[in-house]
């Protein structure tokens, strides 16, 4: 037979309810117990502080305070063996205030056994161990929750966030003052996902996977993000949802980069197609041209002639033109400054800066060597510049251009204060013969992406209407890339 011994405290100014309390616990089979008894509240905060217990029993009136408060303290002072209140009364009241405080029981001492203090003590200690587990988990839970890289957040049927972990915190930019304060609505850039959200929200149940919507964050950037919900129960019986939110901007980037890819290799097949079918009849137009202008005399069939013959030369250069902006760019590459490259972009653009008096910023940062075929990279800049220049108005523009080196790449920003550009127009910008000018070819920004590939940069754009669009060029850094520490004004 396995006999347990527990150390408990009784603090209890009555020395005969001290020795009759005793008196049942040792009637008790199957326990012994190493008994310290204090007879007031402050001997009872002595003892608690001198040794550690396996359970305590507090009696309610000691003297000019009460157990309650003895409770109270004993538990901001990290006390977390279980605690049982004695008390001369049954007070429904006094039961209430114990267990809300964290005692495990409450127990009048007239009905005092043997028995009732077994099952007592049994239900404190499987109670206080249930507990001690919870808190365990709930430890492990958080520390999940908080190196978790994925944000999470918890919000109430009333769609007020109470619950956040530290990468919610910096994927949002918000403190956690803020975040509290912040309704789930006003996570979402567009109203419309809101409500498709609400309207998933009706035919699932249970939880919502995969819900992409473009999210606000507290600068207001709006960043891509993928939604995963889930709904619950506290053990209030309160219906709260636990938001998992998911950055997938890189995502986004490498899937706009495939599809730009595929696009250009799936339109250079069909250039190339196109090309050898119209200019096989050109040949043919030039030959039957040359059989026919030596017996033409009549001067104004030879007008007509010459005509057709420049008419084919031009259809033939553009050709040449497209097929040209498809080509794969030979590169020679050299060590050369991007801030020499984009001073020199710029001193060729300067004429058109001047005239629309467009204001140019430039917020250059660590000058960066890269490895890069000078004369190639700076039409590719002059047509972003150039494109940027055009599209805003005169005298109210402003021409931003910024370096820096993040994530191990070197990247160049080019951004405009124009009208901006169209989610459809978005996704067609690179297309070759897409333009919106009325006067342009359509070629620039074909030929900028093929530039660009060869150097094993991407290109990004956000637009935004009626505030501008931004061009982001990400160069690779060359191995020992040599870098001056001052940035150029």
């Amino acid at each position: 037979m396995i006999f347990q011994t527990l150390k408990l405290l009784i603090v209890d100014d009555d020395e005969d309810d001290f020795f009759l309390t005793s008196d049942y616990l040792k009637e008790i089979p199957n326990k012994t117990f190493d008994i310290t008894w204090a007879n007031s509240f402050n001997e009872g905060i002595k003892k608690l502080k001198e040794d550690n217990f396996d359970l305590c029993f507090f009696d309610f009136l000691l003297g000019a305070k009460t157990g309650i408060d003895l409770l109270k303290m004993a538990l901001e002072r990290g006390v977390s063996c279980p605690i049982v209140l004695l008390t001369g009364k049954d007070d429904q009241h006094i039961d209430l205030e114990a267990m809300r405080l964290g005692a495990m029981d409450y127990l009048v001492k007239s009905e005092l056994d043997s028995e009732k203090l077994n099952r007592c003590i049994r239900y404190s200690l499987e109670r206080a161990e249930s507990i001690r587990r919870l808190r365990e988990s709930e430890t492990r839970l958080r520390s999940i929750f908080e190196h978790m890289k994925d944000a999470v957040l918890l919000k109430r049927s009333n769609d007020f966030i109470f619950y956040y972990n530290t990468a919610a915190l910096t994927l949002l930019g918000y403190n956690e003052n803020d975040i509290k304060q912040l309704h789930f609505r006003r996570l979402f850039v567009e109203s419309t996902d809101y409500e498709r959200y609400l309207q998933a929200l009706e035919h699932r149940s249970e939880s919502i996977d995969h819900f992409d919507a473009l999210v606000l964050r507290k600068n207001n950037e709006r960043t891509p993000c993928s939604l995963h919900m889930s709904k619950h129960t506290d053990s209030e019986g309160k219906p709260y949802t636990m938001i998992v939110l998911q950055d997938i901007t890189s995502r986004k980037r490498l899937e706009r980069e495939r599809l730009l890819s595929e696009k250009a290799a799936s339109t250079a097949r069909l250039v190339r197609t196109l090309a050898h079918e119209v200019r096989n009849p050109l040949t043919n137009i030039h030959l039957s041209l040359d059989q026919l202008e030596p017996d033409l005399v009549d001067e104004e069939l030879r007008l007509f002639t010459d005509i057709i013959r420049r008419n084919s030369h031009r259809i033939n250069g553009l050709i040449t033109e497209l097929l040209n902006s498809f080509k794969a760019q030979e590169t020679v590459l050299k060590q050369v400054s991007i801030h020499k490259i984009l001073e020199s972009t710029l001193a060729e653009a300067i004429d058109r800066i001047n005239l629309k008096k467009i204001t140019l910023i430039k917020a250059f940062g660590s000058e960066r060597f890269l490895e890069l075929d000078e004369s190639k990279i700076k039409i590719a800049l002059l047509n972003l510049v150039i494109n940027a220049i055009e599209a805003m108005p005169s005298e109210t523009g402003v021409l931003t251009i910024t370096t820096d080196v993040t994530n191990e790449k070197c990247f160049v920003q080019v951004k405009d204060n124009g009208p901006g550009i169209s989610p459809e127009n978005l996704n067609r910008l690179f297309e070759p013969y897409f333009t919106s000018k009325t006067n342009g070819l359509g070629l620039g920004l074909a030929a900028t992406l093929t530039i660009l590939h060869s150097h094993h940069a991407t290109v990004e754009v956000e637009s935004e209407l009626k505030k501008g669009t931004t061009f982001t060029v990400l160069f690779p850094l060359t191995k020992h890339a040599p870098h001056l520490a001052e940035p150029i004004a």
